[in-house]
């Protein structure tokens, strides 16, 4: 549901207020625009969605940036529509299910390495990255997933691992 600039009144506290939390998370997926989201939002189990290509999960507040500084949103009511994508495929579902039990951000960034230089990614690009790859390679990924979290083996340890071979096998 998209709601319109009117439902915000940007006060000091309306974020808060908004989410109902002092936990969010930013992207800046809109040029000139800052997207805040719930950061409970996986642990939550909320509706996930694309904007463009990025993934977000439950509830959304756009705001303009110029800079440093916020603004008012620039981009249209229609053109944002066409940009929102519910349909999100088994393989995202499936990852976003099993990391429902795991209190970890989506976009929090890591290093990998790639031909000894340092290259930084986020839990959301390896599951953007192992959505691509063929069916064996996404069961291999989720199953596991699967493993690590039942046995309470670190999901971070799992996805920087995860992340390395894919950039390993970029580099094939």
């Amino acid at each position: 549901m998209i709601t319109t600039n009117d439902d915000f009144d940007g006060q000091v506290n309306s974020i808060y207020t908004f989410f109902n939390s002092i936990l969010v998370d930013n992207s800046q997926a809109l040029n000139e625009h800052i997207i805040y989201t719930d950061a409970n939002a996986l642990i939550s189990t909320q509706t996930p969605y694309f904007i463009g290509e990025q993934l977000f999960l439950g509830t959304s507040l756009i705001i303009g940036q110029n800079g440093f500084e916020e603004t008012d949103v620039k981009i249209g009511l229609e053109q944002l529509e066409a940009l929102i994508n519910y349909d999100v495929n088994m393989f995202y579902k499936k990852s976003l299910n099993a990391l429902a039990t795991e209190e970890l951000n989506l976009y929090k960034v890591f290093e990998v390495t790639d031909n000894g230089k340092s290259l930084h990614v986020s839990y959301e690009w390896v599951i953007y990255t192992f959505n691509m790859a063929d069916e064996k390679t996404q069961n291999y990924f989720l199953n596991t997933l699967d493993v690590t979290i039942m046995e309470e083996k670190s999901v971070q340890e799992h996805f920087q691992k995860m992340a390395q071979l894919a950039v390993n096998a970029g580099n094939r």
